[in-house]
């Protein structure tokens, strides 16, 4: 039998969303993923800049901020999707629910590819500065990839290689903690992304009581960010809805 977890937010009453970028990226990508799904639903969105001095708490703070008003939504791709299901966790009182983008790993980060991504980047820009090490990002990226994380990467130096260090030691929920999260979920991964690998989001939606997950591929999300948000948020109408049958958790693609 499925597990079920009673709703204790009414969605519909929620007006802010919090979303948070994902290693190495900026408040304008991650905006520009989630602002046109949630504000087609009257929702305002904080689009947080990371402090790469302490990335972590400057989510933390910016999410705390904003429950002091009553229940947020919270989503992130990457990094920003595992801060934000953290902290709907440990605030489940205030979380009416999580919109998780392209999630990285379960648990320990040691063997997780976007973990020694973020590893070796963080030891190529120490060994070769930022103008090199962002060129040769450039010429094995797709454009638009290289496009953004040009941007932010060069708004994030001198620190940048501390925050993908740091980002890259993040112990996310384990499996028995998303098996105990109190909040829906809605879930987007691209099948093609082995930085995010789609089995890591299939094993979200299966273990969190109340989750739905959504698939499309990189080349979407360059041509339209905004397509992974609206994605997360269908999973997340989905997961509202009330827990499938096991079998039936996972959703559509884009």
């Amino acid at each position: 039998m499925p597990r079920t977890v009673p709703s204790t937010i009414d969605l519909s009453t929620v007006t802010v969303a919090v979303v948070l970028p994902g290693t190495g990226s900026d408040a304008n990508f991650v905006d520009r993923v989630f602002r046109g799904a949630l504000r087609s639903r009257g929702i305002d969105v904080v689009a947080v800049d990371p402090d790469p001095r302490g990335v972590v708490r400057s989510y933390v703070r910016a999410m705390d901020a904003a429950a002091r008003s009553g229940p947020i939504l919270v989503g992130g791709v990457s990094i920003g999707a595992a801060v934000a299901l953290q902290w709907a966790a440990e605030h489940p009182d205030l979380a009416a629910g999580v919109l998780a983008a392209l999630p990285a790993w379960t648990g320990d980060p040691a063997a997780a590819p976007a973990a020694a991504s973020a590893r070796w980047t963080a030891s190529e820009l120490r060994a070769h500065g930022l103008d090199a090490v962002t060129a040769a990002m450039a010429a094995s990226s797709p454009s638009w990839l290289a496009t953004e994380l040009t941007r932010s990467w060069k708004a994030q130096w001198p620190d940048l290689p501390s925050a993908l260090e740091e980002a890259a030691g993040m112990h996310a929920l384990d499996v028995d903690r998303l098996r105990a999260l109190e909040v829906p979920v809605g879930i987007a991964a691209a099948v093609d992304d082995a930085v995010h690998p789609f089995e890591t989001a299939e094993q979200w939606a299966r273990e969190i009581p109340r989750a739905a997950l959504g698939s499309l591929r990189l080349a979407d999300i360059g041509a339209d960010p905004g397509r992974l948000g609206t994605m997360c948020l269908t999973a997340l109408d989905q997961a509202c809805a009330g827990p499938a049958p096991r079998e039936d958790r996972t959703g559509g693609t884009g």
